[in-house]
């Protein structure tokens, strides 16, 4: 029996009424349906203002709210609404979208544990300040039992805000312990810990000094190089949760009583489904039924739509253009070309996770040598005074003065003020290591479509058509939507060319527009069907009459600063290579124009992951740069990887840095910007190690102070900070 069903004792019958009144009630009202939709192409205040505009002023729609950072919209609606609703709205705006699985994703997720840190910090901070204003008071001569008092005082703040703040601390030594091994949390936390136990024990005997107040200043600066640490990181969901998540979470499936809608994941093969234009496959499958083209760029990469028909093969997020398709399952769920490329991704990034970065080389040494040092001490003053009580000063003195505050702080630091140089101009560093990775590269993979072109066709050669063709062209580009239609409608739009009076206008799916143009039949579409010729670039034919086809030729146009970032990147000695999915003429066309050496053409995605993977095999450090789903495996298997933010959520998500802006030309700063960042960490490195170098031999000669131990923690967590600065 559920514990809804259970009975519940009462005291009056109204109360007993009530939940059963409430739930009735919650029944009666008309449930949300919830809807997310991925925009890839939004990039400002005014795209999130047009979109949510657009969704609101729909019926039914009771909120729609665009994440700019997520670059996806979440729309609140009236039960029995669907993304298929809600798609062509946004399309007409002017935005690329598409459906997400609410159910895959969450669509708010807030960032718990740079909150929690932050509260820990501004707790550490507080009770330093106040344990601070005490601690000068002693040092200021305060003597006998005013001095008792002031350490109790410090004693009752210093114990709940360690206990409090310094959780992340111990919780990660006590893991690292047990274990059987050692990270830099292992003597932090000894040092907070032997510190504050220490203290207690000289305020119980009234002695002179107590570390309080360095045990509490230890934790605030630690906490700090944590949060700042964790600033740089990206707190964004794995990209193969979000290749799931792009998914079609819906079907039309086809029976004997008609067509019903279920869910993907009911789906078995040899189902037969039916996929409208504009739709995307859900599953892997073959076109039993229904002529249209295909757009396969997300997943291949290939610009030009590709003609299918009965008996072609269709693989899970290629979209459907023109026609009803209706296809037969051959690969469900997990078995579908999409999930495999999401476990693709999967073991790329678990590859890439076991890069060791600076930070935690530096502790595999340091760790040991603070502990051996401060046990040496303990052993040297026992032996030599036999006094317990001092050697465990000293040896308290020793862990706190090497603690690693200056090498904590020494990464965040940098990176912090690395990545808010590279943001102004515009590159936003979503992992912490990125830049010590960045800095090493030295091979350039580039993707093609969407990467160093704008992914979209420009019409070449209006001016081999006359103004009468032009006019028939507008007006038969304008009943279709086809991309190579839309990017001509949208050309000669400009040229301000008026379409020509043409009737009877239809699209005959896969092929083409076709109308009557003063009693002559005009056609505008594929080679075959207009009856044109061979052309190697992406083209669509003009028939009028019985006259010649003639051909519009189509390129992409490059991508700004494709050409700087190219030439800059060559001549600073980096190997650049193009690897696109796209066919070997206009892969080569575009290398020859950027003047790209080598270039691999029709490269599946799990061909660039190989690619990339090989090349790291060779002992490159590779810089991989791409857009689309084909790009995220080879994205997640480089080195360290950039996407722009016009890429699909999955390539965003599966780089290591985003190019905020439409140009490329930042990149080859970016790289040298990474190389200072790298120099200024091992700076701080060195600083840190020249202070333990001076401190440590005071500390274990027993002139350290809890003054000298907080004032010299102090200073080099202060020195390390502004040598990060000078990276601005």
């Amino acid at each position: 029996m559920t514990a809804a069903m259970r009975p519940q004792v009462s005291a009056c019958p109204a109360c007993s009424a009530a939940p059963a009144a409430e739930a009735l009630a919650a029944r009666a009202e008309p449930q949300n349906a919830h809807v997310m939709l991925s925009l890839p192409t939004i990039h400002c205040a005014n795209c999130i203002r047009t979109v949510e505009e657009v969704l609101n002023a729909a019926p039914g729609v009771r909120s729609a709210r665009v994440n700019l950072t997520m670059k996806r919209v979440a729309i609140d609606a009236d039960n029995g609404l669907t993304a298929e609703d809600f798609i062509p709205l946004v399309e007409s705006a002017g935005y690329e979208v598409h459906e997400l699985d609410s159910g895959a994703l969450s669509a708010t997720q807030t960032d718990r544990a740079g909150r929690d840190l932050l509260m820990r910090l501004a707790v550490a901070g507080f009770a330093m300040m106040n344990v601070m204003l005490l601690s000068i008071s002693v040092w200021s001569g305060a003597e006998g039992p005013t001095r008792d008092m002031f350490h109790w005082i410090s004693a009752a703040i210093t114990l709940p805000t360690i206990a409090f703040s310094g959780q992340i601390f111990f919780r990660n030594a006590w893991t690292a312990l047990r274990a059987g091994r050692l990270n830099m949390d292992v003597p932090i936390s000894l040092a907070i810990l032997l510190a504050v136990v220490t203290s207690l024990w000289e305020t119980s005997l009234s002695g002179e000094h107590a570390y309080f107040d360095a045990a509490i200043a230890l934790t605030f600066f630690l906490l700090t190089g944590r949060y700042l640490d964790h600033r740089t990181r990206s707190i964004a969901r794995s990209a193969a949760e979000e290749l799931a998540a792009l998914e079609v979470p819906r079907a039309w499936r086809l029976t004997a009583e008609g067509e019903e809608q279920i869910a993907v994941s009911e789906l078995a093969v040899g189902d037969l489904l039916r996929v409208r234009p504009g739709g995307r496959m859900p599953v892997d499958g073959e076109i039993t039924d229904g002529q249209s083209e295909l757009d396969r760029s997300l997943l291949t990469g290939e610009t030009r739509p590709v003609y299918a028909a009965p008996g072609t093969s269709v693989s899970a997020g290629e979209v459907n253009l023109t026609g009803p398709l209706v296809i037969r399952a051959t690969a469900v769920g997990r078995e579908t070309s999409l999930h495999r490329m999401a476990d693709l991704v999967a073991v790329a990034e678990a590859g890439r996770a076991n890069y060791t970065p600076l930070a935690d080389k530096a502790a595999r040494l340091y760790a040991p040598g603070v502990h051996i040092l401060s046990a040496l001490a303990f052993a040297g003053w026992y032996l030599w005074t036999f006094d317990f009580r001092v050697a465990l000063n000293i040896a308290a003195a020793v862990l706190i003065i090497t603690c690693p505050c200056a090498l904590g702080l020494a990464v965040p630091a940098v990176t912090t003020a690395a990545s808010g140089r590279l943001f102004r101009k515009g590159l936003l560093i979503k992992d912490g290591t990125a830049l010590e990775r960045l800095a090493g590269v030295d091979t350039v993979v580039f993707d093609k479509t969407g990467t160093l072109t704008s992914g979209t066709p420009e019409v070449t050669n209006t001016g081999d058509f006359t103004r009468n063709d032009l006019e028939i062209a507008l007006a038969l580009a304008e009943g279709s939507a086809h991309p190579l239609s839309q990017s001509l409608t949208a050309e000669l739009r400009g040229m301000g060319i008026p379409p020509a009076e043409l009737t009877g206008i239809t699209e005959l799916p896969g092929h083409g527009t076709e109308a009557l143009w003063r009693g002559q039949t005009v056609r505008l579409g594929r080679s075959a069907w207009v009856g044109g010729g061979q052309s190697d670039v992406t083209s669509t034919w003009l028939r009028v009459g019985e006259g010649p086809a003639q051909v519009f030729t189509f390129a992409d146009t490059l991508r700004d600063g494709a050409e700087e970032a190219v030439r800059d990147l060559l001549e600073s000695g980096k190997r650049v290579i193009l690897m696109s999915g796209d066919t070997p003429r206009a892969v080569e066309t575009l290398a020859a124009r950027l003047g790209i050496p080598q270039w691999i053409a029709e490269a599946l995605p799990q061909d660039k992951a190989a690619r990339v993977r090989a090349l790291s095999d060779e002992g490159h450090k590779v810089l991989m740069v791409g857009d689309g789903l084909n790009d995220t495996a080879a994205l997640a298997a480089a080195h360290v990887s950039i996407s722009p933010a016009s890429a699909l959520d999955a390539a965003r998500v599966a780089s290591d840095i985003v190019l905020l802006g439409r140009s490329l030309a930042p990149l080859p700063g970016a790289l040298g910007t990474a190389r200072r960042a790298t120099r200024r960490i091992r700076e701080n490195f060195a600083i840190a190690s020249w202070y333990n170098l001076i401190a440590v031999p005071l500390a274990i000669a027993g002139l350290c102070s809890p003054l000298i131990a907080a004032l010299a923690m102090s200073a080099s967590s202060i020195t390390v900070s502004l040598n990060a600065l000078r990276l601005k």
